[in-house]
């Protein structure tokens, strides 16, 4: 099943990137790039490096049984009150299909396009600066998720508080979210901040992609509200998403471009020969 879904997948987010390069992307930016692209791979390979071992991480740790050190169902529950409910009062099937592909589908779209679409731009920065978020994001997250254990309201609430779930109406999609989540990887969203961090880079390039920021816009604030929607987090999960967002695009900024590889090298080697 895992794979037949996982396939499905494929498709269909390789259907929305192909589109989405024909009509963001100007051929010549793609034949430069193609021209470039062992210069680019160079200059871009450590963010990439990078990036690929905090997905290890990530995937080493959902391999994990060990929960949180500190369990905070119940206090976020208290803290949050009812507010869960107003999503579900809601609740219409055109809705619930909508947020349920928004949230398998679109959530990939847009953390692979826009990588697409930086990695063609003539400055790299940009692109090093948005996988180097994606890596905080990761570290930063999975962090968290060493120290607070916390169910969302799906498993907290369902079924006699809670209506509608993601299972419900796709119970094939519980296979792809248990391969890239634990139930207790709640606080916070990474949905959220990943996503906020794509609309947030949308924003800076939108002298760029000025279409693609209205996509990234819409899909950024739906993956956002199907987090709640469909009861797999907390709103106080999206607001620690909303702000893990905000910092992981500030630090890129600061990290990005400060050193560089070569330096790396010198410097190492400066201390080898003292």
């Amino acid at each position: 099943m895992l794979q037949e879904v996982l396939v499905g997948m494929v498709q269909i987010v390789g259907i929305m990137l192909a589109i989405s390069i024909a009509l963001f992307i100007s051929r010549e930016a793609l034949t430069t790039t193609l021209a470039q692209l062992r210069s680019r791979l160079q200059i871009t390979g450590p963010v990439l490096v990078v990036l690929g071992i905090a997905l290890l991480i990530n995937r080493l740790m959902r391999q994990s049984e060990e929960d949180g050190i500190f369990p905070m169902t119940q206090v976020i529950r208290r803290l949050e009150g009812d507010l869960i409910y107003v999503f579900q009062d809601i609740e219409t099937t055109r809705l619930t299909m909508y947020f349920s592909f928004v949230y398998v589908y679109g959530y990939a779209y847009i953390l692979i396009f826009p990588a697409i679409a930086y990695f063609v731009l003539s400055n790299t920065r940009m692109f090093r600066r948005l996988l180097t978020a994606y890596t905080l994001n990761y570290l930063i997250g999975l962090s968290v998720y060493l120290l607070v254990g916390a169910y969302g309201p799906r498993q907290f609430m369902y079924p006699e508080e809670m209506g509608v779930v993601l299972y419900d109406f796709g119970p094939e999609y519980a296979h792809v979210t248990t391969e890239v989540n634990r139930n207790t990887n709640v606080f916070p969203s990474l949905h959220t901040s990943l996503a906020a961090t794509v609309g947030i880079f949308a924003f800076y390039t939108r002298s760029e992609y000025p279409y693609w920021f209205v996509v990234a816009l819409i899909l950024s604030i739906s993956v956002i509200i199907s987090t709640m929607y469909l009861g797999i987090h907390w709103a106080i999960d999206v607001v620690a998403g909303l702000a893990l967002a905000a910092f992981c695009v500030w630090a890129s900024d600061q990290l990005v471009g400060r050193w560089t590889l070569s330096d790396i090298v010198d410097r190492t080697r400066e201390a080898l020969d003292r």
